[in-house]
């Protein structure tokens, strides 16, 4: 079968096809025909390959039918449509664990599938206990509010009933964000947020911040915190792993910081995201309540050219790969 490897050379993450065979199902995994897979920049800007060692199948997240089942899998048959986490996506099948398979709800096509796994799925860890612990009425910012997990972090939050607030550096992306939910865009790209969120919050803050930038960003996201406020560290797409943290305001505030990366995840840790997640999120996801936003749809040749966009950074939610 054809499939997509990315290889770190240099430092950087190149994409090299490669035929490989179709992957066979072990006990408590599924075979999925793929239909669409997304792309993740943690996977192919940050690091490269840094999930999984130095080369590997690409992709994260795919959708399509299932088409084996391995020993103890009773949830689906051949023939479902699907949807999950799922490493190897960047290929025409793929293996999938059976405690990540999720069922394709009716309304969604195979390539809004593919854009919710990892990016709703981190979203939804960010914001709901034990973590995020958003309620109706407080206030979420998330800083680099344009990408996937940024988008799906301000979708499940109006869900929730919360007001949202997100930084973008296009006046243009934070327009397309008010349409599907954000209440305040803040046109920015530096660390230079913290006054405006303390005026729109009315002086409190925001409760939960997800930092999406980085290192760059964190001391400003700590001073537009509110008291009991909590701090979700994502991503950090400007490079910075370092930062600035004032303790006497974490201590008096009782602020919570926490990491939200999926690296590091046991089996039984996904599963349990996994279940959360079909029980809180989906159901709005089949009922057209959250609308997966894709900003561009690629061919599966055209791999290359859907990474260059995201190297770009030109995207508002996530870029797609169909496989015809």
């Amino acid at each position: 079968m054809k499939s997509c490897w990315i290889v770190v050379k240099d430092h950087k993450a190149v994409l090299e096809w490669r035929d490989v065979p179709v992957p066979q199902p072990k006990a408590n995994e599924i075979i999925v025909k793929v239909r669409a897979s997304a792309l993740n920049r943690g996977e192919l800007v940050v690091g490269g390959a840094v999930h999984g060692g130095p080369e590997k199948i690409g992709g994260t997240e795919c959708a399509g039918e299932v088409q084996a089942v391995g020993a103890g899998v009773t949830s689906v048959k051949t023939g479902d449509r699907v949807f999950g986490r799922a490493r190897g996506g960047f290929a025409e099948y793929v293996a999938m664990e059976q405690e990540q398979i999720i069922p394709l709800p009716a309304r969604m096509s195979f390539e809004q599938g593919a854009a919710t796994p990892i990016s709703y799925i981190t979203a939804y860890e960010m914001i709901y206990p034990p973590y995020g612990k958003l309620k109706a009425g407080e206030w979420l910012l998330a800083t680099g509010a344009s990408s996937g997990a940024g988008v799906a972090s301000i979708q499940i939050a109006k869900m929730l009933g919360a007001h949202t607030i997100g930084t973008s550096g296009s006046a243009e992306k934070l327009a397309k964000l008010k349409a599907v939910g954000l209440d305040v865009g803040i046109a920015t790209r530096g660390a230079d947020f913290a006054d405006k969120v303390m005026a729109a919050t009315g002086g409190n803050g925001a409760d939960l911040i997800c930092n999406l930038v980085g290192g760059s960003q964190f001391a400003e996201c700590l001073r537009c915190l509110a008291r009991h406020g909590r701090l979700a560290v994502v991503g950090y797409v400007d490079g910075s792993v370092k930062a600035e943290i004032d303790l006497s305001a974490v201590h008096v505030n009782r602020h919570e910081i926490f990491g939200i990366s999926n690296a590091k995840l046991t089996r039984e840790e996904r599963a349990a995201a996994t279940r959360g997640f079909v029980r809180d999120v989906v159901p709005a996801l089949a009922d057209g309540r959250i609308v997966p936003v894709i900003d561009r749809v690629f061919a599966f040749d055209e791999l290359p050219a859907a990474k260059a966009h995201m190297e770009a950074s030109a995207m508002v939610g996530k870029i797609v790969v169909h496989m015809t």
